[in-house]
């Protein structure tokens, strides 16, 4: 078998784990493909690198594709996302001062998302300085989650809480020096805020979209429609990475691995974290089996329904014009038919369809043969979009 050599970006985050496992287990090598991954410092610059094509593929945030194909980054060209990097890994971090205020408005350490969020509209209300807090992006999940549990607890985004861009490693020592008040990032940032710099941790992404995707692997698609067969191959390797690390028995490995210098640089008790779902929130250790979900559920499917979640997010923020063809294009970024002509010669079940509801699951449940996680928005709110 010829090997095909792929430049792949990333950032160092939990959810960068199935790229990291697919080169580090051999899953990419048995598919041919020799992955060079590089290290960055910013999602601007994974946007960057790979809408100039020094990057073939790269870890991404889930709607930093639909951005790029509606002309909202710097570099307008269209990308696709072919398969999803598993779901959740998101938390938010408040500093301690910030959380002794929360607690004061009847904040308990119980990481549910209503609670908080309505004990933090309290001391929004309450006046003092306005409250400033951290994403890693702008066209982030994070930033549309902040948003979401933010606006749904009473809150008003930006106008009563600044929301700043920092890359994810930056986050906790911002929040330590005094220039954040909280953030939203994946892990393992959120542990190591709470670790280094006496954080708390407030809420989860399970706790406010249940079993919601956050990465996935991006492409252009011009790029993409050139080389089927990499991308096909590139899909099962992320496919086989998921399974092995969805065994309980193999997390403890995945996290020494993801440890390492070349990976997230950090002791394997906090990179362990998120992946065995023992979650130290500062004051409390809670286990979260559905914190960061590499497979299970359909984990790496790329729902177009999903896509248009952040699509209609975007549009509720002021970032793009609500029209059919916008809709469309948005739609069009995720690619679940790549998804499945990369595994039909696997014969595993798939969703046959493109769409589901968000937000009407609160149990698991079976799809077109695939047993599926639950849904729930913590408001009760329920998503259904569909374009075609």
């Amino acid at each position: 078998m010829s090997t095909t050599l792929l430049h792949a970006g990333f950032l160092p985050l939990l959810d960068s784990v199935l790229l990291v496992l697919a080169k580090e287990l051999g899953f990419a090598e048995n598919e041919g493909l020799a992955l060079q991954l590089t290290r960055e410092t910013s999602w601007a610059n994974i946007r960057d690198r790979s809408a100039l094509g020094h990057f073939d593929v790269a870890q991404m945030l889930a709607p930093m594709p639909i951005a790029a194909s509606l002309g909202l980054t710097p570099i307008a060209t269209k990308m696709i996302a072919p398969v999803v990097l598993g779901l959740g890994n998101n938390a938010i971090t408040v500093s301690a001062a910030l959380w002794e205020q929360m607690q004061r408005e009847g904040a308990v350490t119980d990481l549910e998302a209503g609670p908080a969020g309505t004990a933090l509209a309290k001391v929004v209300a309450s006046g003092g300085k306005k409250l400033r807090f951290g994403v890693v992006h702008q066209t982030s999940s994070h930033n549309y989650e902040l948003r979401y549990w933010l606006a749904a607890s009473g809150i008003v985004p930006d106008r009563h809480v600044e929301i700043v861009v920092l890359p994810p490693p930056l986050l906790p020592e911002a929040l330590g020096a005094g220039g954040l008040d909280g953030y939203c990032v994946g892990e393992p940032w959120n542990s190591v805020g709470v670790a280094q710099h006496g954080a708390h941790i407030v809420t989860t992404k399970s706790k406010i979209w249940e079993w919601s995707p956050d990465k996935v692997m991006g492409m252009r698609a011009d790029w993409a429609e050139r080389n089927p067969e990499t991308v096909a191959g590139l899909i099962r390797a992320i496919y086989r990475a998921g399974e092995w690390c969805q065994q309980r028995e193999n997390r403890l490995a995945a996290a020494e691995i993801m440890a390492r210098p070349a990976y997230l640089d950090l002791p394997v008790d906090i990179v362990a974290r998120a992946l065995t779902g023992e979650i130290d929130a500062g004051d409390a250790v809670f286990t979260l089996p559905d914190f960061y979900i590499p497979h299970d559920g359909a984990a790496n499917f790329p729902w177009k329904s999903q896509a248009l979640w952040y699509f209609e997010q975007m549009a509720r923020w002021g970032e793009v014009a609500v029209s059919a063809d916008s809709a469309h294009l948005a739609a069009e970024s995720f690619r679940p038919d790549l998804y499945r002509a990369a595994l039909a010669p696997m014969g595993i079940a798939l969703p046959e369809v493109d769409y589901k509801r968000e937000g009407d699951r609160a149990e698991g449940y079976a799809l077109d043969g695939v047993a599926m996680g639950p849904n729930r928005f913590f408001d009760g709110g329920v998503f259904e979009a569909r374009v075609g």
